[in-house]
């Protein structure tokens, strides 16, 4: 709930289009609500990031067999993440670099947070704190979902496709949930 409401005041404090403004200006942007769409998912997904990079260093340290799964379980799970941050870029922007850059700062974050966890939160860091860390960090990525995604997947004459994408990523969390 915290981190829905943290980034509920972020959004609020920021208007979106003051920022669709900024980027409109001296910019080849053809979609600015579509790329600050981009750029929201970009900042969540490197919030979300972190903590992932945090878990899997504890667990690795913990015990190798354990950390090397969710490290591939995070691996498999970051390809929609990646999809999520690079779709709005490049129908945006049309620039398939930029779309790579953008997922790319989202991505670094996860060993950012192992580097992160490593030299500085070692001694602090345990289950208990994690919990409420990925708390925080789920609300951030429901609220963005929310007011972001979800609005952006039903503009235009996609709705159809944008239902079946929603059910079809519900079917395969869940169904991998019952097999991990």
């Amino acid at each position: 709930m915290l981190g829905i409401i943290a980034l509920a005041i972020v959004d609020f404090s920021f208007p979106h289009h003051y920022l669709e403004e900024k980027i409109g200006e001296n910019t080849k942007i053809a979609d600015t609500k579509l790329f600050s769409t981009g750029l929201y998912v970009t900042l969540g997904l490197f919030i979300h990031n972190l903590p992932e990079g945090v878990a899997v260093f504890l667990s690795t340290s913990s015990d190798l067999r354990l950390g090397v799964l969710l490290a591939i379980a995070i691996a498999i799970h970051n390809i929609p993440e990646g999809i999520a941050v690079s779709a709005p870029i490049y129908f945006a922007t049309l620039s398939r670099s930029k779309a790579i850059i953008y997922s790319f700062i989202s991505g670094i974050a996860e060993p950012l947070g192992a580097i992160i966890a490593y030299f500085i939160l070692r001694p602090y860091i345990n289950q208990g704190v994690l919990a409420y860390i990925f708390s925080f960090v789920a609300g951030v990525m429901v609220y963005i979902s929310f007011d972001e995604l979800l609005p952006a997947s039903f503009r235009g004459d996609h709705g159809h496709r944008a239902i079946l994408g929603i059910i079809t990523g519900m079917v395969i969390v869940s169904s991998s949930l019952l097999f991990l």
